[in-house]
């Protein structure tokens, strides 16, 4: 039977067809083509499938070739060129010479590796100048030895290299690691990578495990006196020298006057007076303490004040976090290079726990706040700052360094609410520690660390 013609002249199409079972089925037809189109279709997946390859090529070539290896690939071109063109027997020397130590390099990235690494922390936070103890725990899968490697262990900045042996299948190294921690900050600890090449580096091969572990190191504190960070805080608050209409310390009665509560009728007093009398009260203050620091590092002379401060500030906090105050603890935020002038902003740093406070306080860099870089806002608009969203502190604390004049701590004492106590903390190592007290503000002079809970303890703070 003769199928009808206009379907033998059908073009090719692919159609999609659901059946009622709910499978897609997918048919496809084609036409055939002329020997031309034919022809540049093999072209061009012909050249799909070299551009690929060359892609492949040149990241292989870029992960195992080193920059020696390429110098010595290039000597090889150099000398062969040479030696064609002019001649120079010397030229066919270096080439030869460059291709024997590519050949003799080759036999070292023979075989693969299969490992399981393990890298162990003793702690993931510690204090400045500590150490930090690993273990690395590698072990071949495979069945076949495995040449000697290097694991490479990037650690914050800076590299750790971990020498592997000679393994066979299924053997087992383990190597003690120990990592300094000099300085306060947060250091990253990964990813590793095993490379196995040879003696002259030439050539290598890596294998990558992206685990990476995060080490805190926190700032060295101080143990400062009990009651030391601010008012003792009870269940009513401290009373205050400021009088309020309301509150629960009682202070005195007084004449009724228009717009007073009748809640505050005082009865007794008003019937011996034969006047409308009404109840006076102290405001109370609950202990919530600021402790703000000064992140512009124009106000330090050196790093180590810098350390100095960061570690003052953090006693300050954490003391008044063992003793369960209100504890805020302000810097300046980082802001874009762009936003200079226009925008001001502060961060305050998590105070629910010593630990978390401390975690934060090892994440904090200095800036400059001065000049068309600057970063951070200095220590009288973080005060400003902090006047305008938390009004109901007790005391602050102005942690900075040695270069800030004592005008701008007076400034920044007179932003903060009225009637609070402000102790500026001025970090100069090697000066002699002491107290000096005007109307706005007490001035501690911190020559080192451990006078600040000598200065605390002599009343400091009152």
């Amino acid at each position: 039977m003769t199928e009808p013609t206009d379907l033998l002249h059908k073009p090719a199409t692919a159609d999609t067809l659901t059946s009622t079972r709910g499978a897609t089925v997918t048919r496809l037809s084609r036409t055939r083509r002329g020997p031309v189109a034919e022809g540049a279709a093999r072209l061009r997946r012909g050249a799909r499938w070299a551009g690929g390859a060359v892609l492949r090529a040149v990241e292989w070539v870029r992960e195992t070739v080193s920059p020696a290896g390429m110098l010595l690939a290039g000597l090889v071109v150099a000398g062969i060129a040479c030696g064609a063109v002019f001649g120079w027997f010397e030229a066919w020397v270096v080439a030869v010479m460059a291709a024997t130590l590519l050949v003799v390099c080759v036999p070292f990235l023979l075989g693969a590796h299969d490992y399981r690494v393990k890298l162990e922390l003793d702690r993931d936070r510690v204090v400045a100048g500590s150490e930090i103890r690993g273990t690395l725990d590698l072990v071949n899968s495979g069945s076949r030895p495995s040449l000697p490697g290097v694991v490479d262990i990037p650690v914050g900045k800076g590299l750790v290299e971990a020498h592997i042996p000679l393994l066979r299948g299924g053997g087992h190294h383990r190597e003690e690691l120990v990592i300094a921690a000099q300085r306060r900050g947060i250091i990253d600890v990964g990813p590793m990578t095993v490379s196995r090449g040879d003696p002259l580096r030439v050539l290598r091969r890596e294998m990558s495990w992206p685990e990476v572990q995060r080490v805190h190191v926190h700032p060295v504190t101080v143990a400062l006196p009990p009651s030391s960070a601010g008012l003792i805080r009870d269940l009513e608050g401290a009373p205050s020298n400021q009088l309020v209409d309301a509150d629960l310390s009682f202070h005195a009665v007084r004449e009724y006057v228009v717009g007073d509560s009748q809640r505050h009728v005082h009865w007794k007093s008003t019937a011996r007076t034969g006047k409308l009398m009404v109840r006076q009260y102290e405001e109370s203050r609950h202990a919530r303490i600021a402790v703000l620091l000064d992140l512009d590092l124009d106000g330090y002379s050196s790093d180590d004040e810098f350390e100095t401060a960061v570690s003052a500030a953090a006693s300050l906090g954490v003391q008044g976090v063992h003793e369960g105050r209100d504890v805020l603890v302000g810097v300046s935020a980082w802001l874009d290079t762009a936003d200079r002038g226009a925008v001001q902003s502060m961060r305050s740093l998590p105070t629910v726990t010593s630990r978390v406070l401390l975690d934060g306080m090892s994440g904090l860099e200095g800036g400059s706040a001065a000049g068309t870089g600057a970063r951070v806002i200095r220590l009288e608009s973080v005060a400003a700052l902090v006047a305008q969203s938390f009004g109901d502190l007790s005391i602050a604390f102005l942690v900075t360094g040695s270069q800030v004049p004592l005008q701008r701590l007076r400034r920044a004492a007179i932003t903060l609410p009225p009637g609070i106590t402000v102790v500026a903390v001025r970090c100069e190592p090697g000066a002699e520690p002491g107290a000096r007290r005007s109307r706005e503000l007490t001035v501690l002079t911190l020559g080192e660390l451990g006078d600040l809970p000598q200065l605390l303890a002599r009343g400091a703070v009152r």
